[in-house]
């Protein structure tokens, strides 16, 4: 099909989007709006900085040449970094479509399915359908929020011992139970980021990155291929800390005669209580439950003003805020 005709059906659906529609875009999910639809490009209004942007019409063209050439679909992780909007724009037409998972935007030699790069009834979730996870990272959480507004913290020198425990305690079993957690849910978003850009979201981003890690081969296998390359065996050949170990058992050499020692104290958890931690938490959900209507409205009044300061001093600005557009072909 001719890119005339496919360019005129696309600029048939923008015409047709509700006014306040919004789509988002497929790899640095940053969401905008179409603000007009001309004959030779689409004006387009990021949600962080509400500035205009033209998306030309011969770009539009020059990614509707790749992805048709492409019969599996063009990897959008191809596309220049100030791109993202065009594919999402594409998706819009009935016979683009974009894979998540693979990463691709494809055309279908008819009608695609109703997904598309448009966010559509998005409602804030109501108190009524808050669940309590079953995580051990909420419980602890909320015994430290208990312990937290029963001390005053910010004086540490004038709590009582046992109260320094029981707050030490509650912060490492939080730590550790957030970083497992934390780790579940990176492998999920592993699987969802093809690309090195980063993805958005309300509180800040993410982004896939390579960590590369090294692990020497056997050692005659290393030492034969740098004596290969002309480096002698001794120029390599450092000492190993295990012989060195076993030798000051079998010598009369003391510790400091060939470590450089550091000794530092610290406070490890030697144990928790569980059973005193799950007496007090059921304590806690039940005040919760009895609390009178009135100081429950309260609540959640602190509840939303607390949620709305956070916002602002965790509030994200994408990178299109900080640098300036290159307006590059895809």
């Amino acid at each position: 099909m001719p890119f005339s005709v496919s360019w005129q059906t696309l600029l048939d659906e923008l015409e047709e989007l509700p006014d306040g529609a919004t789509l988002v875009t497929p790899l640095s999910h940053n969401r905008f709006r179409i603000t007009d639809v001309q004959e030779q490009r689409v004006i387009i209004s990021f949600e962080d900085n509400e500035q205009k942007r033209p998306l030309q019409r011969d770009q539009f063209e020059t990614l509707y040449r790749r992805i048709t050439d492409a019969p599996t679909g063009f990897q959008l992780d191809r596309l220049p970094p100030d791109a993202d909007p065009y594919p999402a724009v594409w998706s819009l037409h009935p016979r683009f479509e974009i894979n998540g998972d693979a990463g691709v935007i494809v055309e279908q030699d008819g009608p695609t399915s109703t997904s598309t790069q448009l966010l559509e009834g998005e409602t804030a979730p109501e108190t009524g359908d808050r669940t309590e996870p079953d995580l051990a990272v909420y419980a602890d959480a909320l015994l430290l929020v208990d312990a937290l507004e029963r001390h005053n913290v910010t004086t540490l020198e004038e709590m009582d011992t046992d109260a320094l425990v029981n707050l030490y305690t509650l912060l490492s079993d939080v730590q550790r139970n957030a970083n497992e957690l934390r780790q579940d849910v990176a492998d999920v978003l592993l699987n969802r980021l093809h690309h090195d850009r980063p993805v958005n979201g309300p509180f800040g981003s993410v982004q896939r990155t390579t960590r590369r890690n090294r692990t020497l081969k056997d050692d005659e296998e290393v030492l034969a291929a740098l004596e290969d390359a002309g480096i002698e065996r001794k120029r390599v050949m450092g000492v190993d800390r295990t012989k060195v170990d076993d030798a000051l058992e079998v010598t009369e050499l003391a510790e400091s005669d060939v470590y450089e020692i550091d000794e530092r104290e610290y406070v490890r958890k030697a144990e928790v209580d569980e059973e005193r931690k799950q007496t007090r938490l059921q304590g806690l959900k039940e005040q919760l439950a009895a609390t009178e209507s009135e100081e429950a409205e309260e609540l959640r009044q602190e509840i939303e003003e607390l949620e709305g300061r956070i916002g602002e001093l965790t509030e994200f600005k994408s990178g299109q805020a900080f640098h300036a557009r290159t307006g590059g072909e895809p």
